[in-house]
């Protein structure tokens, strides 16, 4: 279900468009310590270009090989690599890891515009291949479904971007942009100051400059949905914590010290929220790294949202007694 999968599939359907023709290759299952899970993918073009990964070594430079010395998949079919020690030695797969691949012609690249147009509306696909026939269907899917292959049928889960919104424009939220976007983040920063409007420029990033908590409704959060509240103003900052703790977001959390997250909850606990959907905040935000420069906190603040969305315990979350100064983050 990783995004990175779509941009896969979007490559290889621009290459299908200029002419080439196109392989898609699944790792289908795995033994021992093989480097890449079940449904990792890749694409393969005709002169041996390749977008995707199903091991990070040697495995790619076979299949690319194969491909320059002529061969032409013409329906799908099984590949598997590292049967013996020695071949697993070969292609990079450690531990005598063994690794079964899917490769099928890329034909019809009608079904990746269905996919890539449903997964823009934050939707979960399921893809089915029918490997006898090679007939391609879509429907819908449930978070928390696995790759499946029985022998016959491959079915792989695709999801939209993780997308993360901002509240505040500063400079934390240029540097927490920068790093989202490396993370292939869908990154919107809100902030309907006039000053911050108009020197907000950062590439690859989406500007909203209405009132956060009305930019959170229309964005629909989903669990796919990560929300942070930067800019230290309560009237910003907490309307669209309001509406983002109500919200399926898999991640809210909240720029300021120990004390000014206590007395945000206090304000929280005003309004229509339950006790649950107020501890759903993270405050103070990000790990407890040492972070001070604003690079630092944006790299806490990304390792926790990572953190949360892969389902890791918070071990490294800030102490309970605070000396000194408040904390920033």
């Amino acid at each position: 279900m990783d995004s990175l999968d779509l941009q896969v599939l979007r490559q290889a359907r621009d290459w299908r468009a200029e002419g080439h023709r196109v392989w898609l290759v699944t790792v289908v299952e795995t033994w021992g310590s093989a480097p890449r899970p079940p449904g990792a993918l890749l694409a393969l073009r005709d002169d041996g270009l390749v977008v995707g990964s199903v091991s990070g070594g040697c495995v790619e430079d076979d299949l690319i090989e194969r491909v320059r010395q002529g061969e032409r998949v013409d329906k799908p079919s099984e590949i598997r690599y590292g049967v013996s020690k020695e071949e697993a030695a070969r292609f990079g797969l450690p531990c005598g890891g063994t690794l079964r691949l899917v490769q099928e012609p890329l034909t019809d690249p009608a079904w990746i515009d269905e996919l890539l147009t449903r997964t823009a509306r934050h939707e979960l696909v399921g893809r089915r291949l029918h490997l006898p026939t090679g007939a391609v269907t879509l429907e819908p899917a449930r978070r928390g479904e696995a790759f499946a292959f029985d022998g016959q049928t491959l079915r792989a889960v695709f999801g939209p971007r993780w997308r993360l919104l901002m509240i505040g424009a500063g400079q934390l939220s240029r540097a927490l942009a920068q790093m989202a976007l490396m993370l292939d983040f869908e990154v919107i920063c809100c902030d309907p100051r006039e000053e911050f409007n108009t020197t907000w420029d950062l590439p690859g990033t989406r500007y909203a400059p209405g009132m956060p908590d009305d930019v959170v409704l229309e964005l629909e959060l989903d669990p796919h949905s990560a929300v942070v509240a930067l800019t230290h103003d309560p009237k910003l900052d907490d309307m669209a914590l309001l509406e983002a703790l109500k919200s399926p977001a898999f991640y809210v959390g909240a720029l300021g010290s120990r004390a000014n997250t206590a007395s945000r909850k206090q304000r929280l606990a005003l309004f229509d929220l339950s006790a649950d959907e107020i501890n759903r905040l993270h405050g103070p935000i990000g790990l407890d790294i040492g972070s001070r420069t604003p690079g630092e906190i944006a790299v806490s603040i990304l390792a926790e949202i990572i953190a949360v969305r892969n389902s890791v315990e918070l071990r490294q979350k800030k102490p309970v007694e605070v000396t000194g100064p408040a904390c920033s983050i």
